[in-house]
Protein backbone atom coordinates (compact mmCIF):
# COMPACT_ATOMS: atom_id res chain seq x y z
CA UNK A 1 0.00 0.00 0.00
CA UNK A 2 2.71 2.46 1.09
CA UNK A 3 4.27 2.22 -2.47
CA UNK A 4 0.93 2.74 -4.36
CA UNK A 5 -0.07 6.08 -2.41
CA UNK A 6 3.86 7.34 -2.79
CA UNK A 7 3.29 6.65 -6.65
CA UNK A 8 -0.33 8.03 -7.29
CA UNK A 9 0.12 11.84 -5.41
CA UNK A 10 3.51 11.28 -7.60
CA UNK A 11 1.53 10.94 -10.84
CA UNK A 12 -0.41 14.53 -9.08
CA UNK A 13 2.47 15.94 -8.77
CA UNK A 14 1.59 16.86 -4.84
CA UNK A 15 3.81 16.75 -1.96
CA UNK A 16 2.85 15.08 1.28
CA UNK A 17 1.33 18.32 2.39
CA UNK A 18 -1.09 19.11 -0.30
CA UNK A 19 -2.14 15.56 -0.26
CA UNK A 20 -2.90 16.33 3.80
CA UNK A 21 -5.22 19.39 3.05
CA UNK A 22 -7.29 17.14 0.49
CA UNK A 23 -8.16 14.90 2.66
CA UNK A 24 -8.27 16.72 6.12
CA UNK A 25 -5.40 14.97 7.83
CA UNK A 26 -1.58 16.00 8.80
CA UNK A 27 1.53 15.91 6.90
CA UNK A 28 3.01 13.29 9.42
CA UNK A 29 -0.13 11.10 8.61
CA UNK A 30 0.45 10.42 5.03
CA UNK A 31 4.10 10.21 6.11
CA UNK A 32 3.09 7.19 8.03
CA UNK A 33 1.08 5.65 5.61
CA UNK A 34 3.37 6.22 2.36
CA UNK A 35 5.72 4.48 5.21
CA UNK A 36 3.64 1.66 6.16
CA UNK A 37 3.57 2.55 9.70
CA UNK A 38 -0.26 3.25 10.32
CA UNK A 39 -2.99 2.32 7.11
CA UNK A 40 -5.78 5.01 6.33
CA UNK A 41 -8.70 4.08 7.83
CA UNK A 42 -12.27 3.76 5.55
CA UNK A 43 -13.20 7.51 5.05
CA UNK A 44 -9.69 8.44 4.86
CA UNK A 45 -9.44 5.60 1.75
CA UNK A 46 -12.63 7.09 0.20
CA UNK A 47 -11.14 10.40 -0.48
CA UNK A 48 -7.92 9.35 -1.48
CA UNK A 49 -9.71 6.65 -4.18
CA UNK A 50 -11.99 9.62 -5.18
CA UNK A 51 -8.64 11.85 -5.72
CA UNK A 52 -6.72 9.41 -7.63
CA UNK A 53 -9.19 7.98 -9.78
CA UNK A 54 -9.31 4.65 -8.38
CA UNK A 55 -10.53 1.77 -6.30
CA UNK A 56 -9.27 1.48 -2.79
CA UNK A 57 -8.32 -2.11 -3.53
CA UNK A 58 -5.74 -0.45 -5.85
CA UNK A 59 -4.28 1.45 -2.60
CA UNK A 60 -4.23 -1.24 -0.48
CA UNK A 61 -2.53 -3.09 -2.71
CA UNK A 62 -5.29 -6.03 -3.33
CA UNK A 63 -5.94 -5.16 -7.01
CA UNK A 64 -3.36 -4.75 -9.53
CA UNK A 65 -5.72 -3.00 -12.12
CA UNK A 66 -6.25 1.12 -10.82
CA UNK A 67 -10.11 1.01 -11.97
CA UNK A 68 -10.92 -2.83 -11.37
CA UNK A 69 -13.08 -4.14 -8.05
CA UNK A 70 -11.96 -7.93 -6.37
CA UNK A 71 -15.67 -9.65 -6.10
CA UNK A 72 -15.85 -12.74 -4.10
CA UNK A 73 -16.26 -15.98 -6.21
CA UNK A 74 -18.65 -18.35 -3.94
CA UNK A 75 -18.40 -22.27 -4.10
CA UNK A 76 -22.26 -22.53 -2.79
CA UNK A 77 -24.94 -20.39 -1.84
CA UNK A 78 -27.63 -21.71 0.75
CA UNK A 79 -31.06 -20.52 1.13
CA UNK A 80 -31.28 -17.93 4.51
CA UNK A 81 -27.47 -16.81 4.34
CA UNK A 82 -27.13 -13.17 3.16
CA UNK A 83 -24.63 -13.25 0.34
CA UNK A 84 -22.47 -10.84 2.48
CA UNK A 85 -21.79 -13.28 5.26
CA UNK A 86 -21.25 -16.42 2.94
CA UNK A 87 -17.93 -17.23 4.18
CA UNK A 88 -17.13 -20.09 1.47
CA UNK A 89 -15.71 -17.62 -0.36
CA UNK A 90 -12.89 -19.63 -3.02
CA UNK A 91 -11.44 -17.03 -4.41
CA UNK A 92 -11.55 -13.47 -6.19
CA UNK A 93 -12.56 -11.87 -9.77
CA UNK A 94 -11.62 -8.44 -10.76
CA UNK A 95 -14.39 -6.44 -12.65
CA UNK A 96 -14.32 -2.61 -14.07
CA UNK A 97 -15.01 0.35 -11.49
CA UNK A 98 -18.11 1.75 -13.66
CA UNK A 99 -19.27 -1.70 -13.22
CA UNK A 100 -19.18 -2.23 -9.86
CA UNK A 101 -20.23 1.46 -9.01
CA UNK A 102 -24.06 0.53 -10.68
CA UNK A 103 -24.40 -2.69 -8.58
CA UNK A 104 -23.79 -5.32 -6.32
CA UNK A 105 -21.97 -8.31 -8.06
CA UNK A 106 -20.58 -11.48 -7.32
CA UNK A 107 -19.10 -14.82 -8.92
CA UNK A 108 -20.28 -18.23 -8.61
CA UNK A 109 -17.72 -21.04 -9.73
CA UNK A 110 -20.01 -23.95 -12.06
CA UNK A 111 -20.47 -26.92 -10.95
CA UNK A 112 -22.08 -30.26 -13.22
CA UNK A 113 -23.08 -29.97 -16.23
CA UNK A 114 -26.00 -28.44 -16.47
CA UNK A 115 -25.27 -25.92 -18.50
CA UNK A 116 -22.96 -27.67 -21.11
CA UNK A 117 -21.24 -26.65 -23.80
CA UNK A 118 -21.43 -22.58 -22.87
CA UNK A 119 -21.13 -22.78 -19.52
CA UNK A 120 -18.75 -26.00 -18.02
CA UNK A 121 -17.86 -26.93 -14.86
CA UNK A 122 -15.09 -24.73 -13.16
CA UNK A 123 -16.05 -21.95 -14.91
CA UNK A 124 -17.01 -18.90 -13.30
CA UNK A 125 -19.78 -16.48 -13.81
CA UNK A 126 -20.27 -12.97 -13.08
CA UNK A 127 -23.17 -12.19 -11.19
CA UNK A 128 -25.61 -8.99 -10.72
CA UNK A 129 -27.71 -9.31 -7.57
CA UNK A 130 -30.88 -8.68 -8.32
CA UNK A 131 -34.45 -10.51 -7.17
CA UNK A 132 -35.82 -11.24 -10.93
CA UNK A 133 -34.93 -11.61 -14.19
CA UNK A 134 -36.49 -11.06 -17.28
CA UNK A 135 -37.87 -13.89 -19.18
CA UNK A 136 -35.23 -15.59 -21.51
CA UNK A 137 -32.23 -14.54 -18.87
CA UNK A 138 -29.55 -16.85 -17.11
CA UNK A 139 -30.02 -16.20 -13.37
CA UNK A 140 -28.54 -17.86 -10.18
CA UNK A 141 -31.68 -19.21 -9.24
CA UNK A 142 -32.60 -21.31 -5.46
CA UNK A 143 -34.62 -23.88 -5.23
CA UNK A 144 -36.12 -25.37 -1.97
CA UNK A 145 -33.83 -23.83 -0.03
CA UNK A 146 -30.87 -25.77 -1.39
CA UNK A 147 -27.97 -24.93 -3.16
CA UNK A 148 -27.63 -22.50 -5.79
CA UNK A 149 -28.10 -23.53 -9.63
CA UNK A 150 -27.78 -21.81 -13.08
CA UNK A 151 -30.41 -21.63 -15.37
CA UNK A 152 -32.30 -19.79 -18.21
CA UNK A 153 -35.56 -18.78 -16.78
CA UNK A 154 -38.50 -18.64 -19.00
CA UNK A 155 -42.02 -16.68 -17.31
CA UNK A 156 -45.47 -17.70 -18.11
CA UNK A 157 -48.54 -16.45 -17.11
CA UNK A 158 -49.24 -19.21 -14.65
CA UNK A 159 -45.55 -19.98 -13.75
CA UNK A 160 -41.74 -19.96 -14.76
CA UNK A 161 -40.02 -22.87 -16.89
CA UNK A 162 -36.29 -23.23 -15.63
CA UNK A 163 -34.15 -24.65 -18.41
CA UNK A 164 -30.51 -26.19 -18.82
CA UNK A 165 -28.72 -25.48 -21.78
CA UNK A 166 -27.79 -29.43 -21.51
CA UNK A 167 -31.62 -30.59 -22.09
CA UNK A 168 -30.73 -34.01 -22.76
CA UNK A 169 -29.86 -35.03 -19.69
CA UNK A 170 -31.04 -32.06 -17.79
CA UNK A 171 -35.08 -32.02 -18.31
CA UNK A 172 -36.46 -28.35 -18.22
CA UNK A 173 -38.79 -27.99 -14.96
CA UNK A 174 -42.11 -26.09 -14.81
CA UNK A 175 -43.07 -24.56 -11.39
CA UNK A 176 -46.44 -22.95 -10.88
CA UNK A 177 -46.70 -19.36 -9.01
CA UNK A 178 -47.87 -21.78 -6.33
CA UNK A 179 -45.40 -23.61 -6.02
CA UNK A 180 -42.76 -20.23 -6.23
CA UNK A 181 -44.15 -19.33 -3.20
CA UNK A 182 -44.53 -22.68 -1.34
CA UNK A 183 -41.19 -24.38 -1.88
CA UNK A 184 -39.64 -21.38 -2.67
CA UNK A 185 -38.39 -20.47 -6.05
CA UNK A 186 -35.87 -17.59 -5.32
CA UNK A 187 -33.68 -16.13 -8.12
CA UNK A 188 -30.72 -14.46 -6.50
CA UNK A 189 -28.74 -12.58 -9.40
CA UNK A 190 -28.73 -12.34 -13.10
CA UNK A 191 -25.70 -13.60 -14.71
CA UNK A 192 -24.05 -10.88 -16.69
CA UNK A 193 -20.21 -12.62 -17.33
CA UNK A 194 -19.04 -15.88 -18.47
CA UNK A 195 -15.27 -16.34 -17.31
CA UNK A 196 -13.95 -19.56 -19.05
CA UNK A 197 -11.37 -21.73 -16.95
CA UNK A 198 -9.02 -24.06 -18.71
Amino acid sequence: MKNRIVELRKEKKMNQDELAQLIGVTQQAISKYETGIREPDNATLLKLSEIFNCTTDYILGNSLKRNAVSIPVLGRIIAGIPLEAIDNIIDYEEIPLAMAKTEEFFGLKIKGNSMEPRIRENDVVIVKKQSDVESGGIAVVLINGYEATLRKVTKQENGILLTAFNSEVYQPKFYTNEEIIKLPIEILGRVVELRGKF
